[in-house]
């Protein structure tokens, strides 16, 4: 069991929020905020997810990742695809506006702040989770729009250049 202070110590990091994204047969989404460069040379990134999430033996079944990094305006989707009791496989992107990654077929969704596409080099044991290390493959930003983040508990929204901050 975490200790309530560790949890209440970690609340307290800013994240961005992205959603996870495999296609094809085991296609699911799910949104994370456990994402971040590895490295520029080679190009690397990394998830975490739960062993348990159903997204951890589509990553492991396909060898790719799709990731989605969500602008403020995107709460609802953030929200979606955390929520269980949506559409499970491909049904749960029927009312989500996405395209195919084009190196790895993984939803991207429409509107996002940036967009990557990974292929699964390594799979580190992280206690109750797994570290999906990535190959970037591809990689795209959209419009400069303001950014989702996830601090203390809530949904923020942090400015791009040029603009003030503001709470979602």
């Amino acid at each position: 069991m975490v200790p309530a202070s560790l949890r209440e110590v970690l609340s307290r990091l800013p994240t961005g929020v992205t959603v996870l994204t495999v296609g094809g047969e085991r296609g699911h989404g799910m949104t994370a905020n456990a994402f971040c460069s590895v490295s520029l040379d080679p190009p690397l990134a990394l998830c975490c997810v739960a062993r348990p999430a159903r997204i951890h033996e589509a990553i492991l079944s396909t060898r790719s990742f799709g990731v989605s990094l969500l602008a403020a305006d995107q709460q609802h989707l953030a929200r979606y695809f955390a929520d269980r009791t949506r559409p499970q496989g491909m049904a749960q992107f029927d009312g989500v506006d996405w395209v195919p990654g084009p190196r790895t077929g993984a939803p991207l969704l429409a509107g996002a702040l940036a967009w990557v596409e990974c292929g699964l080099t390594e799979v580190y044991h992280g206690g109750d989770h797994s570290i999906f290390l990535g190959e970037v493959l591809m990689s795209s930003r959209g419009s400069d729009q303001d950014a989702l983040l996830f601090f203390a508990g809530a949904f923020h929204q942090i400015a791009a250049p040029g603009r003030p901050a503001e709470s979602v």
